[in-house]
């Protein structure tokens, strides 16, 4: 069975890059009839906050994203602290005293001699009394994990075989000098115990890869699948950042964005499949395979998501809109309506103009022309033949035509500049709103 998981850490909101695994993993779980799970990497506990992680579930609700299983690290500590104990058991975790002044400058002495700045194990080759002289300094180890340095072989489900060389890397530290544990080996404790199957994530974890595969077989656990997709960048192509507020999907959400629209535009670019409408999640589920994820750069327009919002709800069904619609926007004004919307608060303008008072000062040359219009308003009922009897009659009488003709009456009837086809307009504010709006 396909068991996924998104981990995000509740240290912010989430933001449009966010965006793009959460969902990913939500659509491969849905196309391959598997299991979710959102696990909160909550180790970080200085930046980590309740309403953080409050926060992010929320952000996956409104996107459609329903988790099977929640898991929260600060939870599973004695897991992390089991597998320690095993990997130090083996000789595969090992205790280093350098503090962080001290490797900076190693790492520059090896950068002068043109060598790559990677840890010289030094640490391994300490004695048990230079250890206590250590701790008898006041001085606390970090831990790391001794890697295999080998070349470290994947299929990748995106990008296709991989290697990555453990050779060319510093032996991960695993465990800070505080105790606390860093992303990596809670990161592959969790996915042993809860069975994942597949790592869908973004390509910046492509080398964190091969140092997690090696903590895997440490641990005695069975490697997952991986899948390394491409990052959403802004148009200068660096990557989306979860502090560029903007581009939060709270904010998103609260400038009148549909969460399906965000979750194309997230999902879709950098793929083979057109960013387009679809009807729901589901729908992108039964089309969106890995293989159709560009090995290129994924860049994000803000002028698509404006255009994608806009044409979702130009199709939008009443039934689907109906709920969040004002009392006075029945089917047949949705219809009418949708088409000159670009988010759906818009459509609380419309319903003013339908329903509300409409206050325009007609310039004086047409003072006399809108109250001529008042006269002639055709009787009850209406339907979309109204507004072309009703025009024509006025053409005849007073000798106006294109825009002279049909522009005052849309302002004195709407008070705006643009909107739907009066034709179309015109049996729904109906004759009595007609009348009082023409002077």
């Amino acid at each position: 069975m396909t068991i996924v998981r998104y981990a995000p850490s509740p240290t912010g909101r989430l933001h449009l890059g966010n965006a793009r695994p959460a969902l990913l993993n939500w659509l491969f779980a849905q196309r391959t009839g598997g299991t979710y799970v959102l696990r909160l990497d909550d180790t970080d506990t200085a930046r980590s906050t309740a309403e953080f992680a409050q926060g992010i579930e929320d952000d996956l609700r409104w996107l459609g994203v329903t988790p099977a299983l929640k898991v929260r690290q600060s939870d599973r500590t004695a897991l992390y602290d089991a597998a320690r104990d095993k990997l130090i058991a083996a000789g595969r975790l090992y205790p280093a005293y350098e503090t962080e002044e001290e490797l900076d400058i190693k790492r520059g002495r090896a950068r002068l001699l043109g060598r790559p700045p990677v840890y010289d194990r030094a640490a391994l080759e300490l004695t048990d009394d230079q250890k206590r002289a250590f701790e008898a300094e006041g001085r606390k180890p970090h831990w790391r994990f001794r890697l295999d340095g080998r070349p470290v072989q994947f299929n990748d489900l995106i990008k296709g075989p991989q290697t990555v060389n453990t050779a060319s890397m510093s032996d991960p530290v695993l465990i800070r000098a505080d105790g606390s544990y860093l992303y990596t080996l809670p990161s592959v404790v969790d996915d042993i115990d809860l069975a994942i199957t597949h790592v869908i994530r973004g390509e910046d974890h492509v080398s964190n890869t091969g140092t997690q595969i090696e903590i895997f077989e440490a641990l005695g656990g069975k490697v997952p699948a991986f899948a390394h997709h491409n990052l959403l960048t802004g148009a200068d192509g660096e990557g989306l950042s979860k502090r560029i507020g903007s581009l939060s999907l709270a904010e998103l959400r609260e400038d009148g964005f549909e969460a399906l629209a965000v979750g194309i535009v997230a999902v879709l670019t950098g793929t083979s499949l057109p960013v387009e409408p679809y009807a729901d999640l589901a729908a992108i589920a039964g089309r969106l395979e890995l293989s159709m994820i560009s090995h290129g750069s994924a860049r994000f327009d803000p002028a698509e998501l404006e255009s994608l919002n806009a044409r979702l709800l130009h199709a939008m069904p009443y039934e689907v809109a109906a709920s969040r619609l004002p009392r006075t926007i029945g089917h047949a004004a949705w219809d009418v309506l949708r088409g000159n919307i670009r988010k759906f608060g818009e459509i609380e303008l419309w319903a003013k103009v339908i329903a509300g008072e409409v206050h325009h000062a007609p310039e004086p040359a047409d003072t006399d022309f809108l109250a001529k219009a008042s006269e002639l308003l055709p009787a009850e009922p209406w339907d979309e033949t109204t507004w072309g009897a009703w025009t024509s009659a006025l053409k005849e009488q007073s000798g106006r035509k294109g825009r002279s003709l049909f522009h005052p009456l849309r302002l004195a009837l709407t008070g705006r500049e643009d909107g739907p086809e009066l034709k179309s307009l015109l049996p729904l504010l109906g004759r009595k709103v007609c009348q009082a709006r023409l002077p």
